[in-house]
C-alpha cells in the first residue's frame, strides 16, 4: 500500500508556448525525492490534466516514471468522463510503468451511482493495474457515495480512494467499513492530518508541491499517531493550505512553485496566471511557513 505524503504534482510548462517543460519536470521529480516525498501523482487535477491532450498526458506519465527511476511510487491520473477514454489512459499508464492509477469521477455528465459503479468496474476489468478512486464533487458535480465506494472496494484491483470532500465523518465511515487493505487518502490538505489520525493512509497534497519536506514529516507523524508533532507542523502550514486555493487550483500553486525557482511561470488556458492581489497573499503565506525569506 502506498502511504504518506503523495504530491499532486504540477506540470511545468514553457513560457509563451505553454508546451510541457520536460527538463523542469525531471528536475522537479528529483527535488521531491530529495525532500522526502513518499509518492507522486502525475497529471492529476493539479497537473492540468484537463488541458493536456491524450498524447501529452501519456508522455508526462512516462517522463515522470522515467525520472523517478523506481525510487518512489508514481500514481498516474487517468480519469475521464468517457469510460473508453479512461480505459485508454489507464492502459497507457500501465504501459509507461506507473505503479497505480488515480481516476477522478466522471465530470459534467452526472452519472447515477450505478453508472459510477459500472464505469469503475469496466476500467478495473479492462486494465490489470492498481486503481484509486477519486471523489471531488466540488469540481466534478458528481459525488461518489460511500455505499458505492464499498461496492467497488470488493473489486481486487480497486485499492483505495482519494476522498477530497473534507468530510471527516465520511472518511471515518469508509475507514471503519472498507476492507483492511483498502487505502483511504485525503484529498484536502486542511483535514488530512485528522483523517490520518483516524486511521487513513496518506494525503494526496497540493501544499506538498511547495513544502514537501514538512508535509512528509507531518504525514509520518500522523501515521505514527504522534498527534502533537503532526499538529505543530500542520499549524505551521495552515496559511499555505489556505493560500493554495485563493484562486482555482492549480493557479496559486504553480505560481508558488515558480517563486521557489523550480519552474517557469506558465499555465495553460483557460487557466490564467495568479492575480497581483493574490500573489501578495501567496508570498505572505510562504513567508509565514518559513518556506521563503
Amino acid at each position: 500500500m502506498i502511504t504518506g505524503s503523495i504530491v499532486a504534482l504540477v506540470t511545468p510548462m514553457c513560457p509563451e508556448s505553454c508546451d510541457v517543460d520536460w527538463k523542469a519536470l525531471e528536475s522537479l521529480v528529483e527535488w521531491h525525492i530529495e525532500q522526502g516525498t513518499h509518492a507522486l501523482v502525475a497529471v492529476g487535477t493539479t497537473g492540468e490534466s484537463a488541458t493536456l491532450s491524450v498524447k501529452e498526458h501519456s508522455q508526462v506519465i512516462r517522463a515522470t516514471v522515467e525520472a523517478s527511476k523506481g525510487r518512489i511510487p508514481i500514481i498516474a491520473g487517468t480519469g475521464a468522463n468517457c469510460t473508453r477514454e479512461a480505459i485508454e489512459l489507464t492502459e497507457a499508464a500501465k504501459k509507461a510503468g506507473a505503479d497505480s492509477c488515480l481516476l477522478v469521477t466522471p465530470y459534467y455528465n452526472k452519472p447515477t451511482q450505478e453508472g459510477l459503479y459500472q464505469h469503475y468496474k469496466a476500467i478495473a476489468e479492462s486494465v490489470d493495474i492498481d486503481q484509486i478512486l477519486y471523489n471531488v464533487p466540488g469540481r466534478t458535480a458528481c459525488d461518489l457515495l460511500p455505499e458505492t465506494v464499498l461496492r467497488l472496494s470488493t473489486i481486487p484491483n480497486i485499492v483505495g480512494i482519494k476522498e477530497a470532500t473534507g468530510d471527516l465523518e465520511r472518511a471515518k465511515f469508509l475507514i471503519e467499513h472498507s476492507p483492511h487493505d483498502f487505502a483511504i487518502y485525503s484529498g484536502d490538505d486542511h483535514s488530512a492530518r485528522q483523517l490520518m489520525l483516524l486511521g487513513g493512509h496518506g494525503d494526496i497534497s497540493v501544499t506538498a508541491n511547495v513544502a514537501p519536506n514538512l508535509m512528509s514529516q507531518m504525514c509520518k507523524a500522523a501515521l505514527d499517531a504522534d498527534a502533537d508533532k503532526a499538529q505543530a507542523i500542520d499549524q505551521q502550514l495552515l496559511p499555505v493550505h489556505d493560500a493554495m486555493f485563493v484562486e482555482s487550483n492549480p493557479i496559486p500553486v504553480k505560481w508558488a512553485v515558480n517563486q521557489l525557482g523550480l519552474i517557469e511561470d506558465a499555465i495553460r488556458l483557460p487557466l490564467t496566471k495568479l492575480s497581483e492581489a493574490n500573489q501578495v497573499k501567496v508570498i505572505q503565506a510562504l513567508k509565514s511557513a518559513l518556506l521563503i525569506k
